[in-house]
């Protein structure tokens, strides 16, 4: 199991107050918003989110950026993200 995907869960976890979750119970590869299969996170919770993220990381991601929608689809596209900007 990639740790930095690991990391990134707990980071979710954590920020969202999500208590009743563990790590385990997120698939990497589920979508984090707007889908019932997923963890079905609103805008508010991207912000809490991206904040958690700046302040873990150090990373700023814009809101106003295309792509900004694809670095948060999942657990596994925001690895890949962190792990480009961290590079």
């Amino acid at each position: 199991m990639n740790t930095l995907e690991n990391k990134i869960k707990q980071l979710i976890i954590d920020s969202l107050n999500l208590e009743d979750l563990t790590v385990e119970d997120i698939d990497s590869e589920e979508s984090l918003f707007g889908d019932a299969e997923g963890l079905n996170l609103d805008s508010i919770d991207a912000l809490e989110l991206g904040l958690a993220i700046k302040q873990e990381f150090g990373i700023v991601i814009n809101g106003d950026d295309p792509n900004a929608r694809e670095y948060f689809r999942s657990v596994s596209s925001l690895s890949n993200f962190i792990q480009v900007q961290t590079a």
